[in-house]
């Protein structure tokens, strides 16, 4: 009976791969209650305070721990975040476990939760920021960077929408906002909020990913306070911004753009993906870039490796990266130096040492040939000098005798007659007697001087 191959597979390259652990960033998270104008709101404090600061806020049905815990603990970003301060801020009465907001509570607008940042801000002493938002926190951070931007650095939104609602939208939000006040979470809504987050046909996609999200949705979140958080969201205002500079014809006279740099995220497969078109029309090309990944709708669950990727590429280009012990003014308050910069300054600093090392050698090999001809010159002449004298029985005795020569010659004892070498205060040399003496130069012939 034949044998199945497939019987003798070995599976050797087999590895776990434990999902990541979103209960770590609760723990390593410092939470604060800041208190606003419009009541408290919950903010997280991840990293070392004496990092460059980056302000997080979340989308519908979501907070700081649903939303970005799996993304921030991604190993990628856990090597990130050596180098900053995440301060995650919740919605009022979004986070994990809220009690039910008063009756009488009038839940803030778009503008002012933007406005609640300055709060943050001031509470914690941060001058300027980085934006990471997804959704509605990504309206709430433009908003922010809108009208300040002089405290945020740089903006990395996802799924971002800068026009109103429209009346699909308007209508659809409404049906939701009223059956959680009246019903709680009912199926609908939660039919709803999964378009929101993963768009068309959810169910093929990641199964445990969306069961957990339909769970938080069931069991975590606030009926009332998300139906209040969804008023304020489909009765925003146009954030009117425009690519065109202001005072051109055909444009609103108080339309600007975004000053800061900005890269604008979606998925392939998000609903939102015209929202982003839209909203990337508005944006200064030359510091925003829009980005389409393939293969996802809610990126920081499905796409975290190149999200992360591409945000740290985002931080390196606007030098963020790599800190510096020493201050100076970026948009942080620390200097940086991204990875491109540090390594062409490298590479500077060996091509000028190559370049030195190079002239050091220059310099010697032609001080080197140049005592090699003086020395031969010096032998030339010595020859000459003993040829033109006594003839070759001289040139025998001055070699025979030479010890003695040197010994009178150092003893004073000389006859003047003597053949010898000496400088003069310029440093010229000379060969020869007291008087016939021949000054030695790179001449091919030696220079008769008078004595």
């Amino acid at each position: 009976m034949p044998v199945d191959p497939m019987d003798d597979i070995e599976l050797r390259s087999v590895q776990l791969h434990f999902p990541n652990a979103r209960g770590s960033i609760l723990e390593a998270c410092d939470q604060r209650r800041v208190p606003t104008d419009k009541g408290d709101i919950h903010v997280a404090i991840q990293g070392d305070t004496s990092k460059p600061a980056i302000v997080t806020y979340h989308d519908l049905g979501l907070n700081y721990a649903t939303s970005f815990a799996g993304f921030f603990n991604f190993p990628v970003m856990r090597g990130l975040l050596e180098n900053f301060c995440v301060y995650h801020v919740t919605a009022p009465g979004q986070e994990e476990g809220a009690p039910a907001l008063p009756e009488d509570y009038v839940y803030p607008t778009m503008d002012e939760l933007a406005a609640q940042l300055l709060f943050v801000l001031s509470h914690f002493g941060l001058k300027s920021v980085i934006g990471f938002g997804v959704g509605a926190g990504a309206n709430i951070l433009a908003r922010f960077a809108h009208g300040h931007p002089d405290k945020v650095g740089a903006l990395c939104l996802i799924n971002c929408v800068s026009t109103q609602s429209g009346w699909i939208e308007w209508g659809y939000q409404s049906f939701n906002a009223r059956f959680l006040r009246t019903k709680g979470m009912t199926q609908g809504v939660i039919d709803y909020l999964m378009w929101h987050h993963f768009g068309r046909n959810p169910e093929e996609r990641n199964h445990d990913l969306v069961q957990m999200y339909k769970q938080h949705f069931e069991r975590a979140v606030n009926p009332t306070n998300l139906a209040m958080l969804i008023n304020a969201y489909i009765h925003r205002n146009d954030l009117h911004l425009a690519r065109t500079p202001p005072g051109t014809p055909g444009t609103e006279t108080a339309a600007t753009t975004l000053k800061m740099p900005v890269i604008n995220i979606t998925g392939s497969l998000s609903p939102h993906v015209d929202d982003t078109v839209t909203f990337n029309g508005r944006l200064d090309p030359t510091n925003s870039s829009w980005m389409k990944i393939s293969d996802c709708a809610l990126v920081l669950e499905e796409q975290p490796a190149k999200l992360a990727e591409a945000f740290r590429l985002f931080l390196q280009g606007e030098g963020y990266a790599t800190p510096l012990s020493t201050p100076a003014s970026s948009p942080c308050g620390t200097k940086y130096h991204t990875y491109s910069s540090i390594f062409f300054a490298n590479f500077r600093e060996q091509q000028q040492q190559a370049r030195e090392e190079r002239d050091r050698e220059r310099e010697h090999d032609r001080q080197r040939q140049l005592n090699l001809r003086i020395g031969n010159r010096l032998r030339e002449t010595a020859i000459n000098c003993t040829n033109n004298g006594s003839g070759a029985e001289a040139g025998d005795n001055n070699n025979a005798d030479a010890s003695e020569e040197e010994e009178d010659q150092e003893n004073g004892n000389g006859n003047g007659n003597r053949a010898y070498v000496t400088t003069d205060t310029s440093g010229t040399l000379y060969y020869g007697t007291q008087s016939n003496k021949i000054r030695i130069t790179e001449n091919p012939l030696p220079e008769p001087v008078s004595s």
